[in-house]
């Protein structure tokens, strides 16, 4: 299993090499790696169908307990032979969609990363990986996204969709982390999911949400779904892979896969099933009013994520068994009309669907496959997206609180969608032949072999449904419930209500399609719509995020160093000094003070010295005073019995008076730039850091968090360190590298001063 997820990495590097030396027949040859995967997933599912679940450990980090531990049962191989399948075609096709193009090496080499973190994604068991592989999934759909880099588009829609991901990845991280506290300090998700009071956790809500806003961003929810439809800026191979199989269904994977630990509750249920049918609506409307092909399709997406998490949502045993068999059914036509898409584009040269017309004869295997796809799309038997929008209507009906809500928008959306389906299937191939940028012809083989496969999988799944059932389907509900359902999939539920809505949504959607032209001509006339959407917010949040920028370089990061140190040092007296009065009030510990004639002496010395160094008017006299507070310094390590510390007090105080002496002599003398006003505040803050650091040691001094580990040393200095002298030994043992740390610094002062005498010497010789 290990090798398994890790084989896309390993490929990864040898991609680019197989490239150059075979060109594009390398889709061909790569494609054995998810091939020979898909094997070796399939041949897990009878264990899966015996045992439920099979956890594999392998350790990474054993220093801080962390494994990479795999999680295989139904849900997760459910997704791991649907990247893998669907990743085999993806490759073929990638070798036909891109011939010629120069930068082919490069575009295997990140896909097969980014295979290999969505694999990790589904399989992890262990919550610090699965974050690990999560993330790596932004980067490399980034990479994705902005293949044409010299595009500044491409580069502008790969941000925005890095920004979105990666921000929800921060919030996910801390969901995960309480997640882990909430289970007794559990990092697994099969001990998780087996741990009991989740949902009495006291963090729970922030908990939940943090969790969703990752998996929200990941899976475009309103409001963050704009970043879906800008991502159509990748190439269509990896528009296919991304929308059917991997990064956007990362989102939907967690969710289901938390939902035996976090579900039931009506936070849970309310914010899946109100944000899931508002996506799934307005992805829908989005879809409806798109002419860009890959932009229709790409909406649909939308509204399929949320359909699922609506389901999720819900969480009754039909709306699970929905959401399973929606997953599958998506995934199987949503990769075939990409990769149709990107033959029409490829073949007649226009991505506006507006553009094609009459191209059935030219491309009669592409029109076939389109129609058969499309029509799983829209919902339609004996294909096997009608069973799972019968099962979604059923699920709707019964949601609770929801069913209103959810049943309305759910017909809506069908209506939409089949109306897009519909487009989509007969809109480029029937009427007069309309003149595109290219001559039309059938794609070649390795652009066609994809979806005609998975198109073909969706008629027999629908005629025959308990081939999948019975394969997997089971499996991953009862991952996904967390016990198991006893469900049968049919073709044929008799006449009933579902059925009912079914024929609506077909009925008024065909009568959309037929008038489409008016009706984009009414969408047309609400440009409100993307005026006022969450993406207009996004550019505002991001406009303002550069006028802080500049602000706050003009304002903050001006030149002035010493701007910056009264930034540094205000913003240390306030947090400090505020946590330091919350925690202990006016009280101040003075204790007792004992201090003697000769300590007081040491001290007037390094206040006469910082004094003096502050009112001089000639630099050699201001270096000359701070050196003589850095002896003072020196003085009381002597005084406190710490020999060592002095000597290296006195050698880097003698060094850094000489080089200063030495830099500051050829600099002109003082001029006063400072108003009285301005000293006046310099010194305030002085006197301001000056007396906080002194109330903490006060306070330090009196408060005792832990045993002093000063115990301890004195305990291990003969026996460990062989020495009586205790402070040799934690310096030249214990500390060895803080020593060597000490020995540098003094080096690089005497170089630095050898330096400047060499440079005095030879300025005199010239």
């Amino acid at each position: 299993m290990l090798l398994a997820v890790l084989s896309g990495f390993i490929l990864c590097a040898l991609a680019p090499w197989l490239t150059r030396s075979l060109g594009d027949r390398a889709g061909w040859l790569l494609a054995i790696l998810p091939a020979g995967l898909f094997a070796y997933f399939l041949g897990w599912i009878p264990e899966v169908i015996e045992t439920g679940a099979v956890t594999l450990q392998y350790p990474w980090i054993p220093g801080l307990d962390i494994n990479l531990s795999f999680l295989v049962d139904g849900l997760s191989l459910l997704f791991a032979l649907l990247i893998s399948g669907i990743g085999t075609f993806i490759i073929i096709y990638a070798g036909g969609y891109l011939h010629g193009d120069p930068y082919l090496p490069r575009f295997y080499a990140i896909m097969f990363a980014f295979t290999a973190a969505m694999l990790g994604v589904v399989l992890s068991d262990n919550l610090l990986t699965l974050f690990v592989f999560w993330e790596l999934t932004s980067i490399t759909s980034y990479l994705l996204i902005g293949y044409h880099h010299e595009d500044k588009e491409a580069r502008w829609c790969a941000l925005q969709g890095l920004f979105v991901t990666v921000a929800g990845g921060l919030a996910l991280l801390a969901g995960l982390l309480m997640l882990a506290v909430a289970a007794g300090g559990e990092y697994t998700l099969s001990g998780i999911l087996a741990s009991d009071g989740l949902q009495e956790y006291p963090f729970y809500t922030a908990m939940v949400l943090a969790i969703l806003a990752g998996t929200f961003t990941k899976s475009a929810q309103v409001p963050f779904h704009f970043w879906l439809p800008n991502a159509m800026a990748a190439p269509t191979p990896v528009s296919a892979f991304l929308h059917s199989a991997t990064m956007v269904k990362a989102g939907v994977y967690l969710m289901a896969r938390l939902n035996p630990a976090l579900g039931g509750t009506e936070l849970w249920f309310y914010m899946l099933g109100i944000f899931g049918a508002v996506t799934m609506f307005t992805g829908s409307f989005m879809a409806l009013r798109s002419t860009g092909i890959k932009a229709m399709l790409a909406y649909s997406t939308i509204m399929a994520l949320g359909t699922l998490t609506m389901l999720i949502g819900i969480g009754t045993e039909a709306a699970i068994v929905a959401a399973m068999a929606f997953l599958l059914a998506h995934a199987l036509y949503k990769a075939a009309l990409f990769m149709l898409a990107g033959v029409l584009d490829h073949e007649t040269g226009t991505k506006d669907i507006t553009r094609m017309g009459g191209l059935r004869r030219a491309m009669p295997i592409t029109f076939v496959t389109a129609c058969v796809a499309a029509l799983s799309l829209a919902g339609l038997p004996p294909l096997f997206g009608f069973i799972a929008k019968e099962l979604m209507f059923e699920a709707t009906l019964h949601g609770g609180a929801l069913t209103t809500f959810t049943t309305v928008l759910a017909l809506l959306s069908a209506i939409m969608i089949m109306a897009v389906a519909a487009i989509f299937a007969l809109r480029p191939f029937i009427g007069a032949r309309t003149e595109t940028p290219k001559s039309p012809h059938e794609g070649p083989l390795s652009m066609l072999i994809g979806p005609v496969v998975l198109a073909a999988l969706s008629l027999v799944f629908g005629v025959a449904a308990f081939i999948p059932e019975a394969a997997l389907l089971q499996a991953a509900v009862t991952a996904v419930h967390g016990r198991p359902v006893d469900f049968h999939l049919y073709l044929w539920h008799g006449v009933n209500v579902p059925l009912l809505l079914s024929a609506i949504a077909i009925v008024i959607g065909l009568l959309a399609f037929r008038f489409w032209d008016a009706v984009l001509a009414g969408f047309r006339r609400m440009p409100f719509i993307d005026r006022l959407g969450p993406e207009r917010g996004y550019e505002r949040l991001m406009d303002g995020l550069v006028w802080l920028a500049e602000w706050q370089t003009r304002v903050l990061q001006n030149g002035y160093m010493s701007n910056y140190i009264i930034t540094l040092v205000l913003t240390t007296v306030a947090l400090t000094g505020w946590t330091l009065f919350v925690h202990t009030g006016t009280a101040i510990p003075l204790g007792d003070i004992n201090v003697r004639i000769y300590e007081w002496f040491t001290v007037g010395l390094i206040l006469a010295g910082a004094l003096f160094a502050t009112i001089t008017g000639s630099r050699l006299t201001a270096v000359a005073a701070l050196g003589m507070a850095g002896f003072g310094v020196a003085l009381v390590f002597v005084e406190f019995s710490a020999p060592d510390l002095g000597t290296t007090q006195i050698m880097v105080e003698t060094l850094t008076v000489i080089l200063l002496v030495l830099v500051l002599y050829r600099l002109p003398a003082f001029v006063n730039f400072s108003s009285p006003g301005t000293r006046l505040r310099d010194a305030l803050i002085a006197a301001s850091f000056g007396g906080l650091m002194t109330l903490l040691i006060l306070v330090v001094h009196d408060i005792n968090v832990a045993e002093p580990i000063s115990d301890q040393l004195v305990q291990w200095s003969y026996p460990e360190g062989h020495g009586r002298n205790i402070v040799n030994v934690i310096l030249v043992d214990f500390r060895a590298l803080d020593t060597l740390g000490e020995i540098f610094v003094v080096g690089l002062a005497a170089i630095g001063v050898y330096a400047m005498i060499q440079l005095r010497a030879e300025d005199r010789r010239q």
